[in-house]
């Protein structure tokens, strides 16, 4: 497959490259996103996405649980955190978590967790909750915690990270969701996370979980604060950890969304070019990730089905009653069906897949 020229020279030698399957550098990562030929952008990633997939695109049925939203961090882009005394502040007991266990419908094969930074909960409270559900839901594929919530644990609980992670894995922990990445440049992150773990702390989780036999995702939070330099940095950053544990299965872009937060003061939300662009640069510098995920709660559905022709194979899944992007602005639904995911994928015309957490195939439609 050849690619259409783009309109102007300054990306050829850039799309030779990718046609020839060769690995991109910083500086073509940068010149893509200064870059505005936007469709050229999108059919390189596209080429990368059909030899790797061909015209299936994926999705899954899934939950959202997110057990507290007390949180000591207060990082100024998050709208979903609490402060520990504020009236709004939750924490689920372990019988409303066995509630929701037994809430969730055969069909639904994984329920992602995450949530804030609590001191006033003990570390058995994690391990209580995984056990809840393994037990009131075995059918669900238990994908839990961000590695920010993983060196907390650590450094709140005196535990290394590695105990930390195998602990929770004995309690049923199966995978890693990705978030908590943000940006890696350590001038964005003292503005906007400075409370959390730095970028060597996210990536030495993932690298340990990878060791362990855990698989996880990679995020990344942009349209804030950023240059186009961090970005590319940041995948970059993670394109090498992938070159060494292989652990990672997808890829997925966070837009950053200004409302009800202290980053979002006077900053607007980002233009679905920007959003195309960075998965579509994502798919072309990642090219070591099997998967790029559009995330429709952030980006939007009908901007998630458009992104399936800019390197994306995958829309996430069904997802229900999600709060943390709903927070800051996102004006999604709360959830979808099944068959709604199927017919959007296959509009776009690609043929839709129904996978596991680990890309098994459960059916087509």
């Amino acid at each position: 497959m050849v690619i259409t020229p783009p309109r102007s020279g300054s990306l050829q030698d850039i799309a030779h490259r990718v046609e020839a399957g060769e690995r991109l550098s910083f500086e073509d990562g940068v010149r893509l996103f200064e870059s505005d030929d936007l469709l050229a952008i999108g059919r390189m990633a596209d080429l990368v996405r059909r030899r790797k997939h061909g015209d299936v695109a994926y999705f899954n049925i899934n939950r959202r649980l997110e057990p507290t939203n007390a949180c000591v961090a207060r990082c100024s882009f998050c709208s979903f955190y609490r402060p520990l005394s504020h009236p709004e502040a939750y924490t689920l007991s372990l019988e409303e978590i066995a509630a929701f266990a037994r809430s969730t419908s055969p069909e639904t094969t994984e329920v992602h967790i995450v949530g804030g930074l609590n001191p006033k909960l003990p570390f058995s409270y994690f391990t209580d909750l995984l056990r809840t559900l393994r037990r009131e839901a075995p059918h669900l594929h238990l994908k839990a915690f961000t590695a920010v919530e993983i060196v907390w644990f650590a450094e709140h609980y005196g535990m290394t990270i590695e105990q930390v992670l195998r602990e929770l894995r004995e309690a049923g922990l199966q995978s890693l969701p990705g978030g908590g990445a943000e940006i890696f440049a350590p001038r964005v992150r003292r503005l906007i996370c400075d409370h959390k773990t730095d970028a060597e702390g996210w990536l030495e989780v993932h690298r340990t979980a990878h060791r362990l036999g855990l698989r996880s995702n990679a995020t990344m939070l942009y349209g804030h604060i950023e240059s186009y330099e961090d970005r590319v940095d940041h995948l970059l950053r993670l394109r090498e950890l992938q070159d060494e544990t292989g652990g990672f299965q997808a890829f997925i872009g966070l837009p950053f969304l200004p409302q009800h937060n202290l980053l979002g003061r006077g900053r607007e939300f980002t233009g679905g070019a920007d959003d195309l662009k960075v998965l579509a640069v994502a798919r072309l510098l990642l090219d070591n990730f099997d998967h790029i995920k559009a995330y429709w709660v952030m980006v939007g559905l009908k901007l998630a089905q458009v992104a399936l022709s800019f390197g994306v194979d995958d829309l996430d899944g069904t997802i229900v009653k999600e709060t943390i992007a709903h927070n800051a602005g996102a004006d999604s639904p709360d959830e979808v069906s099944a068959q709604y995911l199927a017919d959007v994928i296959r509009e776009a015309g690609r043929r839709p897949v129904e996978r596991d957490t680990l890309y098994n195939v459960v059916r087509e439609w």
